[in-house]
């Protein structure tokens, strides 16, 4: 090979190994430098009716990327439109493209934390739910609303509240509602441990009539360690076949929760809740419940107290009673509070 032939050789290796060069660096740029630069990790939601569009938008707002071209030319290359998982991904400060683009083509997400709050109706932990995640709060309706659900549950329309063990659970973003309806059997199947159950069996009670109790003691006081002794109260009353006369069913039969003042009035409404007019628990819970509620029941204290009545400094406490006579005592001066405070309804 004469050297004028060798040079146009050399040139030509040069310029091949530099086109390899500014190749490799430019795909390394694009793929595996550091592109997404987010304060903090944040994270998108990709929902059903997103497109590969809407979800370009989303990174671009979240993840104040150096550039977006590597994606999006990945995302064409690997037809990431036909790869579209729902759910809650995580976009880190640092993340290259191809660390991003493998989390969301491969469906990799980052759970919630999904608060079970302890409310008084169905419709508004239905409505929370739907709020938290991607499920549509009618589908959750749905199906606690369903007979052929309820049975299998084994559960009622009235008692299906009892399922529910309020706390913060992690859970994915897009969980379906019949997985998010298991998730909740699983737990509450946790929380009635052998321990549990057992306490529940000595009381002479299942964990629907203790969640169904709970439910009252928890309307009744705020006050943690009052709890066992509301429960106490109300088991001493059920023991001794006497009507429970609790003023919190009261308004859950009207659905006046903004009642500050029981009056004979309201104790006549119909309604199996009253438990002024019927015997024994009502048919279900009057709100869902916390762990501390149920376990206040479970671990009621033992007195021989049958009456309460709020306390006239209106601590939310209340003072309990053995006898009627010093019951009415204790009543009068919560009634004279209630009047000086023009307290009606």
């Amino acid at each position: 090979m004469n050297k004028k032939r060798k040079k146009i050789f050399l040139s030509i290796l040069a310029t091949f190994f530099f086109i390899c060069i500014a190749g490799t660096g430019t795909v390394y740029y694009y793929l595996f430098y550091p592109q997404f630069h987010p304060s903090k990790t944040t994270y998108i939601y990709i929902d059903r009716d997103d497109t590969t569009d809407s979800i370009f938008n989303k990174i671009r707002k979240q993840g104040n990327p150096h550039s977006f071209n590597g994606f999006k030319w990945m995302s064409h290359f690997r037809e990431y439109s036909k790869n579209i998982h729902t759910g809650r991904y995580a976009i880190k400060p640092g993340d290259n493209t191809y660390q991003l683009y493998s989390r969301l083509s491969r469906g990799y997400q980052t759970p919630v934390n999904l608060t079970i709050g302890s409310v008084r109706t169905l419709d508004r932990l239905v409505r929370s739910v739907g709020k938290q995640l991607m499920i549509d709060s009618a589908e959750i309706a749905m199906a606690l609303y369903d007979s052929i659900f309820l049975e299998k549950m084994g559960y009622t329309e009235a008692t299906i509240p009892c399922l529910f063990i309020p706390e913060t659970y992690q859970v994915y973003w897009d969980v379906s509602a019949a997985d998010f309806l298991a998730r909740m059997k699983k737990e509450h199947d946790k929380f009635w441990n052998k321990d549990r159950l057992s306490k529940a069996q000595a009381i002479g009670m299942t964990p629907e009539e203790v969640c169904t109790l709970a439910s009252i003691v928890e309307e009744e006081t705020n006050n943690n360690a009052e709890k066992p002794m509301v429960a106490g109260l109300y088991i001493n009353r059920l023991h001794a076949g006497m009507p429970l006369q609790a003023d919190p069913t009261i308004k859950f039969a009207l659905q006046d929760f903004g009642l500050r003042r029981i009056t004979n009035q309201h104790l006549d409404v119909q309604s199996p809740y009253n438990t002024y007019l019927n015997a024994g628990l009502p048919p279900g819970p009057i709100r869902i419940p916390s762990p501390k509620g149920l376990d206040s029941v479970l671990n009621y204290v033992k007195h021989n107290y049958i009456y309460m009545c709020a306390k006239e400094d209106f601590s939310g406490t209340h003072n309990f009673a053995s006898n009627y006579a010093d019951h009415m005592v204790n009543a009068r001066k919560y009634w004279k509070a209630l009047n000086e405070r023009k307290i009606f309804k």
